[in-house]
């Protein structure tokens, strides 16, 4: 096999078989293949597509380019992967509450991409969070505490880093096919036995097309079920942030008011959600009472303190949070132009200015401010009046909290009619 009898088939319309994709992936993990030939193959992915057992197939070898982890415990390990949106801290709340479960969460995230933070960055608004411990440690954790959030290791799914960086600069990030191979095949690199997936749609989402959306929820869902990982998928509305809160420090402290009983609403129901869906696909059928008895117990905040503390972060980190948090230096409230109702918010305006401010990244060696952001974010379908605060902006100077507010004037649109309430839940899959 080589590189260019494989890029040419795909130019013939031709899909290359297991054994060649197999072939292909590992040359992108140790470098075999160049980046012109990775580039050609992605464009020819791209235009081309591949079947569901091309999909499959190009899956599970980028999961085989590296180490695939296994894991011998006596209960079913888990796991949920979110396509990203604004205030989505979802990942803080739920592995604590499916660990209380009595099931095992080695999650693996990302940072941040594009407009929708990472959860590894909220992380490391920790003090001392560490996102990347050795393995031994990620295994104690997982094994003793039943939950811990990290970073991929270089040697899990290898190909993928490397066509993801490929992809990112030869306009073929948007492939069904290679969306779906590099999320699965480092979610299946983790040892899984069951997976959900959290697919959003609308103004803070990457894919704002409902259609689109489900199109992508189906294609992830057939592929890692194929593969051997019981998935399901639940499509959920992204027309405005999902916390009151967009940016790192801030996030974690909506994250902690939901495991300590202070906060309900959106973030909360759309955990209990996925966690029940995710609990039912391994056989557990009480998982909504089991969640929401975990969070209403302090027994999930507990298990989170523990994680923390169990990854370097600091011992009393639940009882006293904000206290460890960062804050920012300027805080400046926006306030309402006119009176009138909050009909649509366009979330993905309001997550560049997170990253306007800091809190997020143009390019891959930004530093990020973890104190900056928008807190106190108003609710679709909100009335207010003239100069009520719609928001608040957490900046690290005077300009760009006035930039940011901006922004956020153009983002928030007030009208006499009250928008239609759209479920947080639109659509379930598989």
């Amino acid at each position: 096999m080589d590189a260019r009898s494989i890029i040419a088939e795909l130019r013939r319309g031709e899909e290359p078989t297991a054994e060649e994709l197999g072939w292909f992936a590992q040359g992108l993990a140790d470098g075999s293949v160049s980046g012109a030939q990775g580039g050609a193959f992605a464009m020819g992915i791209c235009l081309r597509g591949l079947s569901e057992a091309g999909r499959v197939a190009l899956t599970l070898a980028m999961r085989d380019s590296g180490r695939v982890l296994d894991w011998d415990l006596d209960a079913p390990v888990l796991d949920k992967h979110s396509t990203g949106g604004v205030g989505d801290c979802v990942s803080l709340v739920l592995a604590p509450a499916l660990a209380c479960c009595g099931v095992h969460v080695p999650m693996i995230s990302g940072r941040g991409l594009g407009h929708t933070g990472g959860t590894l960055d909220k992380l490391e608004a920790i003090p001392g969070y560490s996102v990347n411990p050795d393995e031994a440690l990620f295994r104690h954790v997982v094994r003793d505490i039943g939950c811990a959030i990290v970073g991929a290791s270089a040697d899990i799914a290898p190909a993928d880093k490397r066509l993801y960086a490929i992809r990112d600069v030869t306009g073929t990030v948007e492939s069904l096919d290679l969306i779906c191979a590099s999320i699965l095949s480092k979610k299946l690199a983790a040892g899984l036995q069951g997976l959900v997936l959290d697919v959003k749609t609308g103004s803070g989402a990457f894919m704002k097309d409902r259609a689109a959306a489900r199109d992508l929820a189906e294609a992830l869902v057939s592929t890692a079920n194929a593969a051997g990982c019981p998935t399901t998928a639940l499509i959920s509305d992204m027309s405005q942030p999902l916390a009151s809160a967009l940016g790192n420090a801030l996030e974690v402290d909506a994250s902690m008011a939901v495991l300590t009983g202070q906060a309900k609403g959106p973030l909360l129901e759309l955990t209990i959600s996925l966690g029940a869906k995710l609990l039912h696909t391994a056989g557990i059928r009480d998982g909504e009472a089991g969640l929401r008895k975990a969070i209403a117990s302090g027994d999930a905040a507990e298990r989170f303190g523990r994680m923390v503390y169990a990854l370097g972060g600091p011992l009393a980190f639940v009882d006293d949070w904000r206290r460890f948090l960062p804050e920012a230096t300027v805080i400046l409230e926006v306030p309402a132009l006119q009176d009138g109702v909050v009909s649509a918010i366009d979330g993905e305006a309001l997550g560049l200015a997170v990253v306007d401010l800091g809190g997020g990244r143009r390019i891959e060696t930004d530093q990020v401010d973890p104190a900056v952001g928008l807190s106190d974010v108003v609710r679709l379908g909100e009335r207010v009046v003239k100069g009520q605060p719609m928001l608040r902006v957490h900046a690290a100077r005077e300009g760009q909290a006035a930039a940011a507010a901006q922004v956020a004037l153009g983002a928030i649109t007030i009208s006499a009619e009250r928008p239609p309430e759209a479920p947080l839940v639109l659509e379930r899959v598989g």
